[in-house]
């Protein structure tokens, strides 16, 4: 569905990290709120995954996360390509894992991108191992104790990544207070130094859900109008 070939108001959802694959599935949220609008949902298998087997989860880890990044940049550039979409009606989204992904199409790759959804996010990669359940994902992303690790990890570091004379698309932060598994200083401290910058950052932080950033069916059904609503204004 899409309101004609350039055009269409896309989303682009990925995860690639720790095996997770993500297959088709349903959401009645995306169906009413995004799909009968006219827009258009893009999942990315995107390497760090597990779609294609450990080999392709494995390619990804520490210093070639890299991988991942590129991979989802390919998908996005493959769009408008297509003539599905054209950058300024492209929007992504990634959560946790997904979030570290988000924050590095932010700073990364900021002109592929009409909007960005920042969701949970990993983004001070020199204190993630710090910070809750941190400690347990060094296997995925390195040390960033060790400075040898950190030469590569600081590559993907989307809080290190932000440079204030860039232009990015706009942004919006997504975190929870309660969350116990991803910090919400991550969100905190990027949307802080993007503002403080002039940058079109939205912030929104629940004070309660934990990782998932909804404490009930009610909560979360805000989210995802907040998460909508966002990409249809900016992606038009």
């Amino acid at each position: 569905t899409g309101t004609g070939a350039g055009t269409a108001p896309t989303l682009l959802y990925g995860y690639g990290g720790f095996e997770i694959s993500l297959t088709p599935a349903y959401s009645g949220a995306l169906g009413r709120a995004w799909l009968a609008q006219g827009g258009v949902y893009v999942v990315a298998n995107i390497r760090g995954g597990g779609e294609y087997g450990p080999a392709w989860h494995q390619a990804a880890l520490k210093a070639n996360r890299h991988r991942a990044y590129e991979d989802f940049a390919a998908v996005a550039r493959d769009l408008v390509a297509r003539g599905i979409t054209t950058p300024e009606h492209l929007g992504m989204e990634g959560r946790s894992n997904g979030g570290l992904l988000a924050g590095n199409m932010l700073t990364q790759y900021p002109e592929l991108f009409g909007a960005v959804i920042v969701g949970v996010p990993l983004l001070d990669m020199r204190r993630y191992t710090k910070l809750l359940a941190g400690a347990s994902w060094a296997a995925e992303y390195g040390d960033p104790d060790d400075p040898e690790q950190w030469e590569f990890i600081r590559t993907f570091s989307p809080y290190h990544l932000f440079d204030a004379e860039r232009d990015y698309p706009p942004v919006l932060f997504t975190t929870s207070t309660k969350d116990d598994r991803v910090h919400p200083g991550h969100a905190r401290k990027l949307a802080a130094k993007m503002l403080g910058e002039g940058k079109d950052v939205t912030y929104y932080e629940n004070i309660e859900g934990g990782h998932g950033g909804a404490a009930n069916n009610a909560q979360a059904a805000h989210m995802a109008a907040v998460h909508y609503r966002f990409l249809a204004e900016r992606l038009g």
